[in-house]
């Protein structure tokens, strides 16, 4: 199946995996995004992903891309715990930029300007 941003092949939809990483990713999102602000390079892009991920207006197969990406981030136990001293998010980020290569026309400005928003929301209520 291809996207609608040129044609390009990107992966099969899996109905089940979207289901279950959607799950992990609703149950777990903003609480990793609080506790990694200011310490994650990438959390205003995944942040964007997120509102992709969520547009109705996305294509679904881009969805599931997203969703998976973010629920590895989510995922506190992956193959470098994010515990570990300055190695313990590269795997995180790996995983999301390489989504993020496949599916990055779809994340459009108004999806970065919401996570911009939500990021300044979040350091307010720190404050």
């Amino acid at each position: 199946m291809s996207d609608s941003a040129g044609g390009k092949e990107i992966a099969p939809y899996d109905p089940r995996s979207h289901a279950r990483d959607r799950g992990r990713v609703e149950r777990g999102f903003w609480t990793k995004v609080r506790r990694t602000l200011g310490r994650v390079p990438f959390v205003e892009e995944a942040v964007a992903a997120y509102f992709c991920a969520t547009d109705r207006d996305t294509p679904l197969q881009v969805k599931a891309i997203l969703m998976g990406a973010l629920a590895y981030f989510v995922i506190p136990t992956d193959m470098i715990p994010d515990f570990i001293a300055v190695l313990g998010f590269t795997d995180d980020a790996a995983v999301f930029y390489a989504a993020l290569r496949v599916v990055a026309p779809h994340i459009r400005d108004q999806h970065r300007d919401r996570a911009h928003e939500a990021l300044d929301g979040i350091e307010a209520e720190a404050d």
